[in-house]
């Protein structure tokens, strides 16, 4: 297993500490959460010379998309005009930066009725849809990530984010986490197109980003796992999950 870090944990921090801190700890991936300073439209109009500074590392980058106060699914046209824009706009620093793919959440409701979620869906799908194609036109990877076990959202079961990516020709990206809060953790392990995972833990009813290993998730799902982002907000605890993955494997890290 090829292992990177979030920069969740890191948040706030330059991009320099974040490469170099993945490079002196042997991190071969990094996942930069764009959000914040690293927020895409504001990344793209610095001087793009900045960016060689990625040139400078042998770190396989991802991004995860601006999530904040953007939603897919929104059943007010604006608000998912403007997720698009800032989803092509991810995908746009991707090109600029060598990355290797984006990451996005599917979505949610506000309002918890049927005939909303189904509204929601039809938009969620849609607006991916066109975000994916973009991806592809400018020859980034484009990832959908399942999310906790909760009505609101969607893509909070195995099927259902399978179907999610199979509509929008995209890739998944599992979160352990949120895959741990369903009934059946493992069937998310079981998709085709996983590009990679987000690692972490927790007691099996809420999304709560333990170290691996402080909760109820099953270590051995990840027997076969090809590339591993721990997604933490402690960089301690990033550290201490990749411990708990070499215990499980002595040669995970190739």
């Amino acid at each position: 297993m090829k292992i990177g870090f979030s920069t969740l944990a890191l948040f706030m921090n330059p991009l320099e500490h974040f490469l170099e801190t993945a490079t002196k700890d042997g991190f071969q991936l990094m996942e930069m959460l764009c959000e914040g300073p690293y927020w895409p439209r504001n990344m793209l109009s610095v001087n793009r010379n900045e960016f060689e500074i990625f040139n400078s590392y042998d770190i396989s980058v991802f991004l995860h998309a601006p999530t904040i106060d953007l939603n897919p699914a929104s059943l007010n046209p604006g608000i998912r005009e403007e997720t698009l824009k800032q989803l092509n706009e991810t995908v746009d620093l991707a090109v600029e930066i060598g990355a290797k793919a984006i990451t996005t959440h599917p979505g949610m409701i506000n309002r918890l009725e049927d005939r909303v979620r189904s509204w929601g869906k039809v938009y969620s799908i849609e607006t991916l849809q066109k975000a994916n194609d973009y991806a592809e036109s400018r020859g980034i990877k484009f990832s959908i990530e399942n999310m906790p076990s909760r009505y609101a959202y969607f893509c909070n079961n195995a099927e259902e984010h399978e179907f999610f990516v199979n509509a929008c020709g995209s890739y998944a990206t599992v979160d352990t986490g949120h895959a741990n809060t369903s009934e059946d953790t493992g069937s998310f392990f079981k998709m085709k197109k996983i590009i990679y995972y987000h690692l972490n833990d927790n007691d099996g009813k809420k999304d709560q980003h333990l170290a691996l290993g402080e909760g109820t998730f099953d270590l051995n799902l990840l027997n076969g796992v090809d590339n591993g982002i721990i997604e933490l907000n402690n960089y301690e605890n990033i550290l201490k999950s990749r411990e708990v993955l070499v215990s499980l494997n002595g040669d995970v890290l190739v």
